[in-house]
Parts: C-alpha cells; structure tokens; sequence
C-alpha cells in the first residue's frame, strides 16, 4: 500500500507542477497581451495625434486664407470709400467756401427772438 499511496502523491505532484506550468503560462500570456495591448494603444494614438495636427494645420491655413481674403477685401472698400470722399470733397469744396464766405459777410441786423420791444 505505501507503494500505491506514493504512486498516488506523486501523481498529484506531478499533478501540481502540471498546475503551476499552465498558470505560469497563462501568466506570461496576459503579460504578453497587456505588453501588446499597450503598444497598439500607444501607436493608434501617435496615428490619432498625427491626423488631428494635420486636420488642425488644414483649419488654420483654411481659415488664415479667409482672413486674409477678408482683410484684403476690408481694405480695398476702404480704399474705395476713401477715394470717394475725396472726390466728393474736391467736388463741394468751392460751395462750402462760397457758403462760409456768404454767411460771415453778409449781416442781418436783427434784434434778437427773445427781446421784449
């Protein structure tokens, strides 16, 4: 009996050791997996980081065109509004003096609205 009773101690040894190899692998294997789980996270997020500064790039020199169109047309209605004016100064210019002129030498020697006579 001591024979079958060791025959059976060694077999749950074996047994165990059987064990301990498959939980040491299944061990190593979802360290393998976190590992590689790890770095395909870090990868997909250099490509994420990557295509939204291109997006980003794309926006800001979309949108710096339109500033610049929009500046360029601000200034050129400006330019136009101020050749305008001008041409409409030198166009009234002599009225407004003769206006001036008329007004400051002409005198009307009218008593006053608010005076009692």
């Amino acid at each position: 009996m001591a024979a079958s009773s060791s025959q059976g101690i060694n077999t749950l040894l074996d047994a165990e050791r059987e064990a301990a190899k498959i939980v040491q692998k299944a061990k190593q294997y979802r360290v393998q997996c976190l590992k590689d789980a790890r770095s395909q996270a870090t990868k997909e997020i250099e490509e994420l980081k990557t295509q939204k500064a291109a997006e980003y790039q794309a926006f800001v020199a979309q949108h710096s065109g339109q500033s610049d169109e929009t500046l360029n047309q601000v200034n050129a209605e400006t330019d136009a509004k101020i050749t305008e004016l001008q041409a409409l100064y030198e166009e009234h210019k002599s009225d407004a003096v003769e206006k001036l002129l008329k007004a400051i030498v002409t005198v009307q020697a009218v008593p006053h609205q608010n005076i009692r006579v």
